[in-house]
This record gives structure tokens, C-alpha cells and sequence, in this order.
């Protein structure tokens, strides 16, 4: 009896300990299933931050310096390095936000996404990630994307990657994919900010700086008053530009994208602040951009986490509540995810 009652115990305090231990729910508005050469040949290090992004001389050719750079880790005291087959790379992202407790909007090939949802239904939901090649390539037109969103098997139209060729989303080509967003009430996300750095010089010649701009979304916005839009990577750096787009517009959202992990954490903390000051903290949404690099998330998740400025209410709603309301789920959903 009394081996049976240390057992109990113990089985007690085991149950207790992972129920307390379990991390609160993190809805991911911003992670992608890729392959693991998707970003060059694996393994590329990815700073935890940058702590800086090189000095180039243009006698070189930049494509090189910005490789030797990944595969050096040379712009950071802190990296992390990518998986090297599209396993293990899986393996790992699921592991990550199963550990964490993550909920995710995923996007990247829809045959990739397809796979990665099969294994993780509960917490990969399938998102189309698009740009204007892509749409040639895979035939994913207005006609294809709205049967696709109708089936009910993807549920967000983004990441919408157009800036890297140039465009701006209120650009009359892309006009009639809003107009089917809006019809069908498909949240859409954008990316509005940086890529790689000096990406124009590595081989997407049409990309802007100016695109990072959030007025890009303006006239977009106007022309679709219901559409859900969120603008990916809270259109770093253009703060000002980011508050006045979001005053102007209290239908939009942000995610924290790549910011969230790859710049300093004064330059992060900083742009974080200044939209949480300005009253905006209701409209901030947590987005990973994990491509390659599982540990980014956990990263990303611990940054919002240490923010001394930011209340626990605050980060709950970054992490979590904002998304949910975005995202327009019920109770009953988000009761699941406890």
C-alpha cells in the first residue's frame, strides 16, 4: 500500500509539473514549409541577431560576400544553422512549435505545405505563398487561388511576396487577387519590408526600398474596406510610415516577420516600442518568418517574452490574442489550443 501511494504521488506531481510547465499558445501568422536548399546550399547560419550586415566594396561580387557571410556566420557573436536535408528540416520546425506550443499560418510550395500539414494537421494551417512568377509557373491565377481558398484546404493568401518583383500591392495587376480576397474573405498578408540584404544584388533586380514603405498599402486598402490585410514585417524601418498607414487604417494589422529574430535587439526593441506607444499594441501580431532556421522561433517567441517595456497583457495579445481576433476564431478554437 504504501509503494502503491508513493506511486500515486508521483504520478501526481508528474501531471502537475507538465500542466504548469506547458507554454501558453503562440499563433505564428508567419512561418513557411520549405525545402532545405531553398535558401541556398544548407548549412547557411543565420545571425541571432545580426549583430552587423558587412561592409561591401563593389569590386566583389556581392552574391559571394553575401554567401560567405551565411556560411560563416561572420555577422554575428550568436547563429544558428539550417538543417541539411528536407527531413530533418520538417522534423525540427514541427518539433519547435510543438515545443512551444505554436499555432502556425504556413505557406511555401503548396505540394511542400501539403506534406508538412499532413504531419502536423493540428497546428500547420495551410496558406498560399504567391508572387507574379510563381502565379505563371504554378497557373495560380484569380480562378485557381479562389477554388483553392473555397475548398477550405488554405486559408490565408500570403505570404504575398510581389515587392521582391517590383510591385506594389496597390498596383492595378494585382487589383482583381484583392478584389477575390475581399469576395471570400481570405486574410491576406504582405510582405512589406526587407529581404535579404543587398537582395537587389543578388539577382531580383526590380526589388525597392521604397516598397518597404506601409503607404504602398493605401490605396489597396481604400479601394477593399473589408479585406483582411496584414502587412508583413511591420514594414521595417519606416516607422513613420508604418504609424500613419495604421491610423489612417484601423483595419490593418502587422506582423513582426524577420525582424523578430535577425536585427539588434535595440534596433528590435526600439520599432517595437514605438508602435506599442503610439496605441497600436492591438494590432501587432507575432510572425516567426522561420524558413530554414527552426530556432528561430523559440527565439522570436523568448524576444517578446524579455520586452521589460511591454506588460503581460500586452504580450499575451502579440503573441496570441491578436491573432485570434484577426483570424476571427471562437471560443471553441481557441479553447483547443490551451
Amino acid at each position: 500500500m504504501k509503494i502503491n501511494l508513493l506511486i500515486l504521488l508521483s504520478i501526481i506531481v508528474t501531471n502537475s509539473f507538465s500542466q504548469v510547465s506547458k507554454p501558453l499558445p503562440v499563433i505564428d501568422m508567419h512561418l513557411h514549409a520549405l525545402r532545405a536548399d531553398d535558401q541556398g546550399p544548407p548549412p547557411l547560419k543565420m545571425g541571432l541577431p545580426f549583430d552587423n550586415f558587412g561592409a561591401h566594396d563593389p569590386k566583389n561580387d556581392y552574391g559571394e560576400t553575401f554567401m560567405q557571410a551565411l556560411k560563416s556566420g561572420q555577422w554575428s557573436k550568436r547563429s544558428t544553422s539550417s538543417p541539411l536535408t528536407d527531413d530533418s528540416l520538417r522534423a525540427q520546425t514541427i518539433k519547435a512549435i510543438r515545443d512551444n506550443n505554436v499555432y502556425a499560418i504556413t505557406s511555401g510550395n503548396i505540394n511542400v505545405v501539403r506534406k508538412w500539414h499532413s504531419e502536423e494537421p493540428k497546428r500547420i494551417s495551410n496558406a498560399v505563398y504567391w508572387d507574379f512568377g510563381i502565379a505563371k509557373r504554378n497557373k495560380l491565377n484569380v480562378d485557381s487561388l479562389a477554388k483553392l481558398f473555397k475548398s477550405g484546404e488554405f486559408s490565408v493568401f500570403g505570404e504575398v511576396a510581389i515587392q521582391y518583383e517590383g510591385y506594389s500591392p496597390s498596383d492595378s495587376a494585382f487589383e482583381p487577387y484583392l478584389k477575390m480576397a475581399e469576395a471570400l474573405d481570405i486574410p491576406v498578408g504582405v510582405h512589406i519590408g526587407p529581404g535579404p540584404p543587398g537582395v537587389i544584388y543578388l539577382g531580383l533586380k526590380k526589388y525597392r526600398a521604397s516598397l518597404h514603405s506601409a503607404f504602398v498599402l493605401e490605396e489597396a486598402l481604400v479601394r477593399h474596406p473589408k479585406l483582411r490585410l496584414y502587412a508583413m514585417h511591420a514594414g521595417w524601418p519606416l516607422i513613420d510610415d508604418l504609424l500613419a498607414t495604421l491610423y489612417a487604417h484601423p483595419q490593418l494589422y502587422v506582423d513582426l516577420g524577420i525582424i523578430s529574430y535577425d536585427i539588434t535587439d535595440k534596433e528590435f526593441y526600439f520599432y517595437l516600442e514605438r508602435i506599442v506607444n503610439a496605441g497600436f499594441g492591438k494590432r501587432i501580431m507575432f510572425g516567426s518568418d522561420n524558413m530554414v532556421w527552426p530556432e528561430t522561433i523559440p527565439f522570436a517567441i523568448e524576444r517578446i517574452n524579455k520586452a521589460t517595456f511591454l506588460t503581460t497583457d500586452q504580450k499575451r495579445d502579440i503573441l496570441f490574442n491578436n491573432a485570434a481576433r484577426f483570424l476571427r476564431l471562437s471560443p471553441e478554437q481557441i479553447k483547443s489550443m490551451y
